[in-house]
């Protein structure tokens, strides 16, 4: 099915939600940043509190997905976008409190709505044809590239512009208005009768796909929290540094799209271990090149394969989990990368204290290999469903029967 004919009104209204929903999301930690940077030591709270709406998202997405009934996602999904809409109104209405009142609401504007990105992952691909679940996460992966590239510049002008609450009080309105959207979607999605079977079990079986999809984040994210070091080390102005980035979500976004294109040899397993490895090549290529073309061109080319990396993991999902299972599954990948990304700020800062920036680059390119070892050597024993349908293993993709072979 092509990119046109998945243009239906119900997948555009399905579109302008996700927006509603996760435009304030990417918004959130530059937002807290400006909120308080006029105070003094600003910048260190506007980081904690980045830090810990990250640390809410982490704990909300495992818990709240799981929680999630596939037929029943709409109440559920509601709920957390209001819990949402109303931490970041608070957190504009109430930027002059305290840091622990505002480190409340963060907590609470991460936790919420953590789980709204599995739960509407799986409305989606229940919305469309079975062939056309991969072009529709595809379309997913080029409209969530576009988002995180608006986010920072639309952030940036409304704190500067306006007032540095206002793009707090944006987030809040935009989900409130994704709240009042869901109605005109679907309240869940099919689950074909199976339900049966512990959830914790059905999730523990996709572990090493939740290594991989933190392997993929700690790797890009470190090669971006250094990026600003890493320029200076080169003497390039460090003004680069935003041209580039966006350079990165450019790509994701060529990436996702030529992803969901065609087919594409091999399973879906050594597609994904494939494309990982090749983006630490370029994250490689980032550390080692003096000349600011080499940069771009690497930061491109991993932004568009690590985006098709982190689909090929998506639907390896689809096939190792129960239908049920889907919204918590995708919400304990998020939780997993959103890990990884939080753990790679910690190495971060701790490398550049003692070595090069490059140095800390490859260091990331070192500790993601592991993990790729390691989620390599999972995937191999990896479960098949419980119902009995193949494992990522078991499903070449080819032709054009299922999911997957509609790439």
């Amino acid at each position: 099915m092509p990119y046109r004919e998945l243009l239906t009104r119900p997948v555009l209204i399905w579109g302008a939600v996700a927006v509603g929903a996760r435009l304030p999301v990417a918004m959130a930690p530059l937002a807290l940043v400006f909120m308080v940077r006029e105070r003094p030591g600003g910048y260190t709270l506007g980081a904690l509190l980045a830090a810990v709406y990250v640390l809410g998202e982490i704990l909300g997405a495992p818990v709240l997905g799981m929680r999630m009934r596939a037929e029943r996602a709409r109440p559920h999904l509601a709920a957390g976008l209001a819990v949402g809409a109303a931490a970041f109104l608070g957190l504009g209405l109430a930027h002059q409190a305290s840091p622990v009142v505002l480190g409340g609401l963060a907590l609470l504007a991460g936790i919420g709505p953590a789980a709204t990105s599995g739960g509407l992952r799986a409305i989606l691909t229940g919305m469309v044809p079975p062939e056309a679940t991969a072009r529709a996460m595809s379309l997913e992966s080029v409209l969530m590239s576009g988002i995180w590239a608006l986010a920072p510049a639309l952030t940036t002008a409304l704190a500067l512009g306006v007032a540095p609450y206002v793009p707090l009080l944006l987030a809040g309105t935009l989900m409130a208005v994704a709240v009042a959207g869901l109605w005109a979607l679907p309240a869940g999605w099919a689950t074909d009768g199976a339900v049966g079977g512990s959830m914790v079990r059905a999730l523990t079986r996709a572990w090493p796909l939740y290594v991989m999809g933190a392997a993929g984040l700690t790797l890009l994210a470190i090669a971006e929290l250094v990026l600003p070091a890493l320029l200076e080390q080169r003497s390039i102005g460090i003004g680069w540094a935003g041209p580039l980035l966006t350079g990165y979500a450019v790509g994701s976004a060529l990436g996702a799209f030529v992803y969901g294109v065609r087919k594409w040899p091999g399973r879906l397993a050594t597609q994904g271990e494939a494309l990982l490895l090749t983006v630490t090549g370029c994250v490689v290529v980032v550390a080692l090149t003096p000349w600011t073309g080499g940069i771009a061109f690497g930061l491109l080319l991993a932004g568009a394969l690590a985006a098709a990396s982190s689909l090929s993991r998506n639907l390896m999902l689809r096939e190792v989990l129960p239908p049920h299972a889907l919204a918590a599954g995708y919400s304990v990948m998020y939780a997993a990368v959103s890990a990884g990304y939080a753990a790679s700020g910690t190495l971060s800062g701790a490398l550049l204290s003692t070595v090069a920036p490059s140095t800390a680059v490859l260091a990331g390119v070192g500790l993601t290999l592991v993990l790729l070892l390691i989620g390599t050597l999972g995937e191999r024993r990896m479960s098949p469903v419980a119902d009995g349908a193949p494992g990522p293993e078991g499903a070449p993709v080819d032709a054009g029967r299922d999911a997957e072979r509609s790439l």
